[in-house]
């Protein structure tokens, strides 16, 4: 019973071996026909794997690194624009009156006991009084004739008035 065994079990090792050794030539002519394929067809496996990695690397650019860019040039143009006498509030919530601008640092005077802290510029988040400033800056007309200095409405308002002194 023993020999059955060995022969049964030799046999079968025999017939795996045989069996992979045929699968591993299969698989050897597989692969060369499908090498000679693709060393025809680079311009499709640019068109499906690359193109579209690109396309995706510039949408993230688009989407989320420019206007993280745009949004910190834009505060720190902010920061640096910092005077004295403007209402400034801080990242921690901190609102005060800047007093005093160091080279990298401010001093803010808040509260009714007018209590002075010395603050670094980059924790300043929101200049109040800069955007009071814009709101109550006049704003421009649209009128084309007016930015280029040919339409003068103030001297038509003069002119109907002399007119009305006149006729009386």
């Amino acid at each position: 019973m023993k020999k059955n065994f060995k022969t049964v079990l030799i046999s079968a090792l025999s017939a795996a071996f045989a069996a992979s050794l045929s699968a591993m030539t299969a698989f050897a002519d597989d692969a060369s026909e499908t090498a000679n394929a693709a060393q025809q067809s680079t311009g499709s496996v640019f068109t499906t794997l690359v193109l579209p990695l690109v396309i995706v690397f510039a949408l993230m650019y688009f989407m989320l690194i420019r206007p993280q860019k745009k949004q910190e040039q834009e505060l720190k143009n902010m920061q640096q624009s910092i005077e004295v006498g403007d209402e400034i509030v801080t990242r921690d919530g901190i609102i005060g009156m800047v007093v005093r601008i160091g080279k990298d640092s401010i001093v803010v005077e808040t509260g009714g006991d007018r209590n002075k802290i010395r603050l670094k510029t980059w924790a300043v988040a929101e200049n109040v009084t800069a955007k009071e400033r814009a709101a109550a800056a006049p704003k421009k007309d649209n009128n084309p004739l007016a930015a280029a200095g040919l339409s003068d409405e103030s001297g038509s308002k003069k002119s109907k008035k002399k007119k009305d002194n006149s006729e009386e």
